[in-house]
């Protein structure tokens, strides 16, 4: 699932049978601890990788914040 406003800023995909990832754009952003960078020319410049409800934390929602608002 593609999360877009001008510009796609987010993208969910499951990668297994317990875990799914966060796709985000965030260039210029330093990728250090669970924001990896994405393999170059990827559709996202980081990914995050969740295995449960509780990984997504004040962390991961400033990130996606952060890639909604520079998406337009």
């Amino acid at each position: 699932m593609s999360l877009r406003r001008k510009k796609q800023f987010a993208l969910l995909n499951p990668a297994a049978k317990t875990r799914f990832e966060i796709g985000i754009n965030l260039k210029g952003q330093e990728a250090k601890g669970r924001l990896e960078a994405e393999k170059p020319n990827a559709m996202c410049s980081h990914k995050i990788k969740i295995t449960d409800l509780n990984d997504i934390d004040h962390e991961v929602k400033d990130w996606l914040k952060r890639a909604y608002e520079s998406a337009g």
